[in-house]
């Protein structure tokens, strides 16, 4: 079992649980008070901890040791155009796994979803973090305007824009030129693709570098995830050992 909380992480210090803690652990795992639990808050590591206390609605956790220290887990950003509530869930999760840093929904001229349900969004980020054993939370980002976004892009940042069509060159190919470049972001498209004059603007921009995922028109949710393994296979840490753990 392991849990995402808010509140800081030290050795005997009592860790308050929300009551959908409460509840997961007591109805749905059947957990009792003095089960372990790890937890984690992004800023702490990871802690072995026990539960001290369980009710219907509440709870609390006590620490006892640090198992992981806490280290960056610096992947790319990902922007996307908002899609349909069941294929962006599955989407976010993913993305989590994958080791995306930053999750940013932008509003693209062929953008059909009007509305994006943060609360959800955020939920599925904790969710996935939970199980997929990261350390951190992305940074989940209020939606923004395509043109707003690109008015206000760190320079120091290269940004990924996957193309559907059109001769530009692979994505692996690209990246494997790039490997001096320290912050990384990947933008894909809405279910219709980016519009003309979008695809037009980007590759006028000196951090933006066009990119294919193949001759395959893929759906917007695989364009986003299959992006995130080709950054992962090239320049992420798939290429790094894992952290040791403290026994």
């Amino acid at each position: 079992m392991r849990l995402y909380t808010e509140h800081d992480l030290a050795a005997g210090q009592e860790v308050p649980l929300t009551a959908n803690q409460a509840h997961y652990l007591r109805n749905v795992m059947r957990a009792r008070p003095g089960d372990a639990v790890s937890a984690f808050n992004g800023r702490d590591g990871e802690w072995e901890a026990r539960i001290e206390a369980l009710s219907k609605g509440a709870g609390t956790l006590s620490p006892d040791r640090q198992t992981r220290k806490q280290t960056s887990e610096p992947g790319p950003w990902l922007l996307f155009a908002p899609i349909k509530r069941g294929p962006l869930d599955f989407m976010v999760q993913k993305a989590v796994e994958l080791g995306a840093s930053a999750l940013w929904p932008v509003m693209t001229e062929r953008t059909n979803a009007g509305r994006v349900n943060m609360e959800r969004l955020a939920a599925n980020t904790i969710e996935a973090a939970e199980q997929c054993e990261r350390l951190t939370l992305p940074d989940l980002r209020a939606p923004e305007k395509y043109s707003t976004v690109l008015d206000n892009w760190p320079q120091d940042r290269q940004l990924l824009v996957c193309v559907e069509r059109g001769a530009v060159p692979a994505m692996g190919s690209v990246l494997q030129h790039q490997a001096g470049i320290a912050a990384w972001a990947i933008l894909t498209g809405p279910e219709g693709g980016f519009s003309p004059s979008e695809l037009d603007q980007l590759t006028r921009l000196p951090f933006v570098s066009p990119v294919s995922l193949g001759p395959r028109i893929l759906r917007a949710e695989t364009a986003a995830l299959a992006a995130l393994v080709c950054w992962q296979c090239a320049l992420g840490d798939w290429n790094r050992p894992s952290p040791p753990r403290t026994q």
